[in-house]
């Protein structure tokens, strides 16, 4: 079974690091034979901060504005994602809780896995990310890459270490394993 996962760089910031973990992971992905994976800059999709008349649970996906429906028809095609965020003051960047918040619908049931970067390695926005995941009715993975210390990085090999090869892989065998469980799971319902 192929999965479809969706590489998403959760920041729009000029000179950002986001780039280079996203690239890494992105490629480490396409490395699986049963992965078809591809990167999606939230730059190409510049959703305007939530407007709609009605709320995202109450929106049913039905929305007016075409940068939100081409998003929310890339996140409907999605089996599994891979976050690739930055920690800004203990949480993840606002323009990320608008692209989640915005597809309500397109995320559920699927699984979620983060790249994160910071002075703890992101670990605080992904807990809070966690969170959210959960209550987008995702499944949100144990297995992560945490990146410390991102400003000293400059350039892509500089992620590639033992240490994140081996998270990375444990992120990808997680991943696989439950946007597989999953798929097989809203195919049996439909």
């Amino acid at each position: 079974m192929t999965l479809k996962i969706k590489v998403i760089v959760a920041s729009t910031r000029a000179n950002r690091f986001s780039e280079k973990p996203a690239a890494w992971i992105f490629e480490a992905a396409k490395q699986r034979a049963n992965l078809d994976v591809e990167l999606l800059d939230l730059r190409d999709y510049p959703l305007p901060f939530f407007e709609e008349a009605m709320p995202p649970g109450m929106a049913k996906d039905q929305y007016s504005n075409p940068t939100v429906v081409k998003w929310r028809d890339k996140i409907r095609d999605g089996d599994g994602f891979i976050i690739c965020t930055p920690e800004y003051n203990h949480g993840y960047p606002a323009v990320l809780k608008n692209a989640l918040d915005y597809t309500y619908f397109a995320w559920a049931r699927k699984a979620v896995s983060f790249v994160s970067w910071g002075g703890a390695g992101g670990a605080r926005g992904v807990e809070q990310l966690r969170l959210v995941a959960v209550e987008l009715d995702m499944v949100p993975t144990r297995w992560a890459v945490h990146i410390p210390n991102p400003w000293f990085i400059k350039d892509v090999s500089e992620i590639d270490t033992d240490a994140n090869r081996a998270s990375a892989a444990a992120l990808l065998d997680h991943l696989t394993w439950w946007a597989g469980a999953l798929k097989a799971a809203r195919a049996s319902a439909s």
